[in-house]
């Protein structure tokens, strides 16, 4: 599993007109999923995140989590953070996982940050073509890797 973390002032997913999702201060995560992730690589990464400490604490320094911020966590899917580009111009999506797989996987992924964070998790859809617009607080973007199974 695949993350790229924004923290954002602001941040909201459209889908033909619609928005589905959108939040105020906190994290945009956008998250891709190997065909291998599992239960196990789901919880580590949403611990992860819900208590990465990238929020400034009363003296600037990055010491809050998002948790201890108050703030909230849009998740957007993205199957394009697995591609493979070493080889020639076009990129190579087989290290994501097919919607099968990997609908299962997003939806788990967003129930356990719900837990986790005791509200719900705004979303895009699955499979959509989205417009994503946020407004980058920093800037602050961290890639994280779930670790190998």
């Amino acid at each position: 599993m695949r993350v790229v973390v924004q923290r954002v002032r602001q941040a909201s997913v459209t889908v033909e007109g619609r928005i589905t999702g959108q939040i105020d201060a906190g994290m945009l995560v956008l998250a891709g999923f190997a065909p291998d992730d599992d239960t196990k690589a789901l919880d580590w990464m949403a611990r992860k995140l819900v208590q990465l400490r990238i929020f400034g604490d009363e003296d600037g320094k990055m010491n809050r989590s998002v948790q201890d911020s108050g703030g909230q966590v849009l998740v957007v899917s993205q199957f394009t953070l697995l591609a493979d580009a070493r080889k020639g111009n076009r990129p190579s999506y087989t290290g994501a996982a097919p919607p099968p797989l990997a609908i299962p996987l997003y939806e788990q992924f967003v129930r356990l940050l719900e837990a986790l964070l005791g509200q719900p998790v705004p979303t895009g859809e699955f499979g959509a073509d989205m417009q994503v617009q946020l407004l980058n607080d920093g800037p602050v973007t961290i890639v994280l890797d779930s670790p190998p199974a």
